[in-house]
């Protein structure tokens, strides 16, 4: 029999733990080992206790909303998963707000509360699912923003040291979908994250793609000239529901390939050919090209092996159609073939955003590196 660990941290004897429903891609997974937090001194309490000592020659796996992993059919780890709840304001002004989000926020529902309180800034990301305390893990960003703009620190434990830290923006070394805390998987646990919210509501971005239009009817339809924070949030949730599959209905982990960024000589050769192909321009002579154009163009829009194909409505995502069944193999093998087909035809290699989560608990890249 195998162990898995209760709130009071005692032994509960049973089989295996069902991690099956705790990914949004709902891939076939159990643990053997899950200690579930709800405050931060349970972890201190669970680091020094005798359980901690038993296991460690276990790896420690962090895992959150589970909307951005790829897990094993077993995992043997110590998963620990940080449910800490709470909203707290630490600063206000008449221009902003400062607010300190718990680790086990809803990432969403933060955005509408927060853009109902009018507060702004995060009304851009809205409808990206997992919990707060992932979202400086992936830099997460959606429509021009990215959570790096209204990020001032995350509190954070650095399991290695088993030691408390405050980290600035500065400090989580934020890049394109990346962070210190990706580059260093299950090193550090995210408990708080600070961010700064400003007021005034005719401070939006709303030019990315048809947010702008479909923010205006909605300015219109509350007798507004120009579109205000809610009205830009309304809009993107709008667009990611028509385009974007719920993962209750039809499991995914969102947008599965990163947008590839090439150079401006490659970005201009391939214009040639395809006069239409979707770029957005990058520092130091960079173009960072729409991966799900390259997808749909390549004639793989609805296409994979199943049971893991890409969505209908948005190529970007791949979604799994034997929820609790299929497994990372069954990823693997429509990941692969996406990417070579993109290659073939693009000479573009396509990396994947969620993380692949090793039987151990490590982070890897499966039998083909992407």
């Amino acid at each position: 029999m195998t162990a898995a660990l209760r709130l009071d941290l005692s032994v509960q004897h049973h089989s295996l733990y069902d991690l099956s429903h705790e990914n949004t891609m709902a891939l076939a997974c159990v643990a053997d080992c899950v200690v579930t937090l709800t405050d931060e001194a349970q972890l201190d309490a669970f680091m020094a206790s005798d359980i901690a000592d038993r296991e460690q020659s276990r790896p420690l796996f962090v895992l959150s909303g589970g909307s951005n992993v790829l897990l094993p059919a077993q995992l043997n780890a110590i998963v620990l998963r940080p449910q800490l709840r709470g909203i707290m304001i630490t600063n206000q002004t008449q221009d902003y707000v400062d607010l300190e989000v718990m680790a086990g926020e809803n990432w969403h529902d933060l955005v509408v509360y927060t853009v109902n309180q009018g507060w702004y800034g995060l009304e851009n990301l809205a409808l990206i699912p997992g919990l707060t305390g992932a979202a400086p893990i992936q830099n997460i960003g959606a429509y021009g923003v990215q959570l790096e703009d209204c990020l001032q620190y995350v509190r954070a434990y650095h399991l290695p040291s088993k030691t408390w830290h405050h980290l600035l923006a500065a400090d989580c070394e934020f890049g394109y979908r990346d962070s210190i805390f990706k580059r260093t998987p299950n090193t550090w646990l995210i408990t708080r994250v600070g961010f700064r919210l400003h007021t005034d509501p005719a401070k939006i971005l709303a030019s990315y793609g048809d947010v702008q239009t479909v923010a205006q009817d909605y300015a219109k339809q509350q007798g507004r000239l120009q579109p205000a924070p809610a009205d830009v949030m309304h809009a993107i949730i709008d667009i990611r529901q028509q385009k974007l599959p719920d993962p209750k209905q039809l499991p995914n982990c969102g947008s599965f390939f990163q947008n590839p960024i090439i150079s401006q000589d490659q970005f201009i050769a391939l214009q040639a050919t395809y006069p239409n192909i979707v770029g957005y321009p990058m520092p130091e002579l960079m173009v960072k090209v729409a991966a799900g154009w390259l997808i749909e163009q390549a004639g793989l829009k609805g296409g994979g092996i199943e049971p893991i194909v890409t969505h209908q409505q948005q190529a970007l995502v791949l979604t799994n159609h034997t929820p609790y069944q299929a497994t990372q193999d069954d990823v693997e093998q429509a990941q692969s073939y996406i990417v070579a087909c993109i290659y073939k035809k693009f000479s573009i290699t396509l990396s994947r955003e969620p993380v692949w989560v090793n039987a151990n608990g490590t982070i890897g890249h499966g039998k083909h590196v992407v």
